[in-house]
């Protein structure tokens, strides 16, 4: 059965409070900025060059540009504003930072060379995400900004539980979505990535520095005759302030292309962007999209929300 969207969060009014966002790629950054404005709350929208949409400067009452490794720059311009609380939304493309020549067009100021430099250097490197992230939300807590969840400001955005779209799952399709989910939990441990894409439990692909929509593209040529489960979940001990786990009408338009039919995703620990938009395209292009619970590190699943084969 599917499950309606009515979401019932009450969070607390912004009473003209101005949030800080750092955009990246993608539209959860709007998404975002939409929840703050309807909470009352201002919205100080530090776009990030190459990567934010121009849609985000009508949603802004500050606006501003900044490179992918200016953080000096960043930090001034949130403080500058008044700004005491702020998120990150949207990704940010690593394969445009290590393309070719890119260190020239995003070459970090002297506060993102101090924070970035040990991590290029060490005998021990350590460039995965959350490493990296990390680094950059201590440089904003120093400076008197902390960085918070985005759902503290649009806690619409989660997903809940349930079958959410499309057909129920077989017992072959159940069967994948658990041995997907753990390999994905493994993945995300190991900080590579939040997207593992399955056939009667053999793996097809991996997601790591491409991102979740190359991933289920490799898998659909990887596997013409389609019919894969694709699974996405947070991190084992995901930080709730950024790299979330998120969804749009994209990532079922890269499925549907690749030929997957199912697509397994976290409740509570994931962000569904325009949501009824996800939902309605899920139903259209049948999609069975499932949003689980995490029960020691395999999907919870109502029995009614599957059937036999």
């Amino acid at each position: 059965m599917t499950k309606s969207l009515d979401h019932q969060f009450e969070p607390a009014g912004l009473a003209g409070e101005t949030i800080g966002i750092l955009a990246g790629w993608g539209r959860f950054p709007l998404a975002v900025a939409e929840a703050i404005r309807r909470r009352g709350g201002r919205t100080a929208i530090l776009a990030i060059r190459d990567h934010a949409d121009c849609a985000l400067e009508p949603l802004a009452d500050i606006h501003g540009h900044v490179g992918v490794a200016e953080l000096g720059r960043a930090v001034d311009f949130f403080r500058r504003h008044g700004v005491r609380r702020a998120t990150m939304a949207g990704k940010i493309h690593k394969t445009k930072i290590f393309g070719k020549r890119a260190w020239i067009r995003h070459l970090p100021d002297w506060t993102g060379l101090t924070t970035f430099w040990p991590h290029f250097v060490s005998r021990r490197r350590d460039n995965r995400d959350d490493s990296l992230l990390g680094a950059i939300s201590a440089a904003f807590d120093a400076a008197g900004v902390a960085i918070c969840p985005a759902t503290d400001f649009a806690p619409e955005l989660l997903a809940m539980g349930g079958m959410l779209a499309g057909p129920p799952l077989t017992s072959r399709q159940q069967a994948d979505v658990a041995f997907g989910w753990r390999l994905a939990k493994e993945l995300g441990r190991l900080d590579i990535g939040q997207t593992v894409v399955v056939k009667n439990r053999a793996p097809l692909a991996l997601e790591a520095i491409e991102g979740t929509d190359e991933c289920i593209r490799r898998a659909g040529r990887l596997c013409p005759s389609g019919a894969m489960v694709v699974v996405k979940v947070a991190k084992p001990r995901q930080d709730l302030r950024f790299d979330m786990p998120t969804i749009g009408v994209g990532t079922l338009d890269s499925i549907a292309a690749a030929g997957a039919t199912v697509l397994a995703i976290e409740a509570g620990r994931t962000i569904l962007v325009d949501a009824a938009a996800v939902v309605a395209t899920a139903a259209r292009q049948g999609i069975t999209l499932v949003s689980c619970h995490d029960a020691d590190g395999v999907p919870a699943i109502d029995d009614d929300e599957a059937t036999a084969a």
